[in-house]
């Protein structure tokens, strides 16, 4: 007999209050145990088939490469099944690497990027890597391991509410409580994640649903030999509530891919765009990191930009859009810029900071701005500066239609001609300065310009640090689209070992090069560890001028003290050599010297080695007057 019937036959001749008490309770055993539903879809308690099989299916049928992640006993069931199917398992040294990682990976292929961590402390360790790609609007899977459904709440190892931890953060959340959801909550996931804007969504699986019917059976203890009626109805309880865990778990499901939605400027609102800039005689545009989302490839975004002669600033992702050296990207004296031009195409910009709120735009110019945000999209401009044409939709593919809808539109010449020549005084100041005597060790720029010169033209430049970074975003001009990674609008320390771990295992014939500062180094060395390991050589370029030198610029003008802000010059490459990789020492060199070390350095790592330069660089006026608040 099935529950429900037992329940009619004992209580057939209880005074009608009981019965109705007894009601009560079939419902709500019927809402939290499925009892219906497992009249209908039974659970196997022979099968041996586990719930972190699914999770792999479905990851495998949606195209995920790579499963970055840092072990734990919550989620085993996940990285046994995911390697089983081939998805590679990289573990990381530290739980944020794994998501910088996966967001990294999120950004160069244009799909989902995934990490998976272990319940508590390993989730909370991911939480800074989350609101990183949360503002960076990258699209990126976490997975959580948690306590067993029945033990939240209850004082289980590493219970904790992680829901309300992460919703503020994630499109997405949702906990998994029975395993035939697994399926469709990572498939729902996955389209929130690539969907709209694009951002990190987080899915709860506890171990319950993870492990196999006879590990959770015995773990919950309901095949215990107790008698008594009270041990019975413990023990008819938690097998009901095993069997709606796994009632329909292995029943066929489609575990591919959700369409995406991806919102578009209509055909009149590009046709607007089209009567503004084919008048304008000073136009700009300021690209962000929207631009290199799917589904118009970058190429074709570059070719509509190069087709229209616009001037364009690059900002974000966006960074490397026109190559090295295209006569249509202004790198220097933005502000200005913007100023003089009579429209402004804000293309995935938001005015933040970044344009000091809005306040870099002139009123006098016309400003079409474009976002798949709407919040972004309108950032400020109800109190600084206001859009003479708002676009909620695909900047890419907006840039690419508006090019289409111009037809033999090209901008005037002579304009981007006067901003390069602007371009150009100010890196002719900028060699000036990098030739400049420094207090002790190396000037840091020059540093900067000999790495320049010894980049490939498939390098791959990943950004993390403060004043030498500063720096080298004035200097180094990457190669072409999706060639530039820095944290985006948070401006997290610390993306440095994940972010490159992530593109090389990407783009493993480019060289990935960190441009690190010797603050942010110390977040993420130990993932040299992690290069060696898993076969992802990178090329790590070190400015070491001991200290926290991008506060310290501010804080010692305005009070006179560096108190906090002091380092030391430290070995570092020892330590990365002590954790598998190749060292080497820059402090008096000269410039021949140093570019003999950079070539080095690139035929070790083409041999499978990482490396660490560690260049002991003094100090310049060079970024004088910049805080970072």
């Amino acid at each position: 007999m099935d529950p429900l019937s037992i329940f009619a036959i004992i209580f057939s001749s209880i005074p009608i209050s009981i019965l109705l008490l007894v009601c009560g309770l079939v419902i709500y055993l019927e809402k939290k145990m499925g009892l219906v539903y497992q009249r209908i879809h039974k659970a196997d308690p022979d099968s041996k088939r586990h719930g972190g099989e699914l999770v792999a299916e479905t990851l495998k049928a949606h195209g995920v490469p790579f499963l970055f992640t840092l072990c734990g006993g919550h989620i085993s069931p996940v990285n046994v099944a995911a390697d089983k199917l081939g998805i590679r398992i990289i573990d990381t040294r530290h739980e944020a690497s794994a998501v910088f990682a996966a967001d990294a990976v999120a950004r160069l292929s244009g799909k989902i990027g995934v990490a998976i961590v272990t319940a508590g402390p390993g989730l909370t360790n991911t939480i800074t890597a989350v609101k990183n790609a949360q503002m960076a609007e990258s699209p990126v899977l976490l997975m959580g391991g948690a306590a067993a459904t029945m033990l939240k709440g209850r004082g289980a190892l590493q219970d904790i509410d992680q829901m309300s931890l992460f919703k503020p953060l994630c499109k997405f959340c949702a906990s998994v409580s029975c395993v035939r959801d697994i399926v469709p909550t990572i498939r729902k996931a996955i389209y929130e994640a690539q969907s709209d804007t694009p951002g990190p969504v987080f899915v709860e699986l506890p171990i319950d649903v993870l492990y196999s019917y006879d590990l959770v059976k015995k773990e919950l203890g309901t095949s215990g030999s107790k008698a008594g009626i009270l041990a019975s109805i413990v023990s008819f309880y938690l097998t009901t509530y095993v069997n709606n865990i796994f009632a329909g778990a292995w029943e066929q499901r489609d575990v591919g891919p959700l369409p995406v939605h991806q919102p578009m400027a209509s055909a009149e609102q590009v046709q607007k765009a089209v009567e503004i800039v084919s008048k304008a005689k000073k136009p700009v545009i300021v690209l962000g990191s929207q631009v290199t989302l799917p589904p118009t490839p970058v190429e074709e975004v570059r070719e509509a930009l190069e087709a229209m002669g616009i001037p364009c600033f690059l900002g974000g992702m966006a960074r490397g859009m026109l190559g090295k050296n295209s006569p249509y990207h202004i790198r220097q004296r933005r502000r200005d810029a913007l100023r003089d031009a009579d429209v402004v195409i804000l293309a995935g910009t938001v005015c933040d900071f970044r344009l000091s709120y809005g306040r870099h735009l002139s009123r006098r110019s016309k400003v079409i701005a474009v976002n798949r945000n709407k919040s972004q999209l309108l950032k400020n401009s109800d109190m600084i500066w206001t859009p003479t044409l708002a676009i909620q939709g695909d900047p890419g593919t907006f840039v690419a239609s508006l090019q289409k809808a111009l037809g033999t539109y090209k901008c005037d010449p002579e304009w981007p001609q006067t901003l390069k020549g602007r371009d150009e005084e100010k890196e002719q100041a900028n060699i000036v300065k990098s030739d400049a005597p420094v207090n002790h060790f190396l000037n840091p720029l020059k540093v900067l310009h000999i790495m320049e010169d010894c980049l490939d033209e498939d390098s791959i430049l990943v950004a993390d640090g403060g004043d030498f970074v500063g720096s080298a975003a004035y200097i180094l001009r990457p190669r072409g689209p999706l060639k530039w990674l820095d944290p985006g609008a948070f401006g997290t320390l610390g993306v440095g070992g994940g972010f490159a771990l992530g593109a090389k295992l990407c783009r493993p014939d480019s060289e990935v090069w960190i441009i690190y500062g010797d603050g942010t180094l110390g977040y993420t060395v130990a993932e040299f560890d992690t290069f060696e390991r898993h076969g992802a050589p990178v090329i790590a370029v070190v400015g070491n001028d001991a200290s926290w030198m991008q506060i310290e610029r501010g804080q010692i003008p305005i009070f006179g003290t560096s108190v906090g802000c002091q380092l030391a010059f430290r070995d570092y490459e020892k330590v990365a050599e002590g954790y598998g990789g190749k060292g080497f020492r820059l402090s008096e060199e000269t410039p021949e010297q140093i570019q003999q070390v950079f070539q080095e350095a690139k035929k070790i790592c083409k041999d499978g080695t990482p490396v660490l330069i560690n260049c002991l660089v003094g100090k310049t006026d060079f970024r004088d007057g910049s805080i970072s608040v």
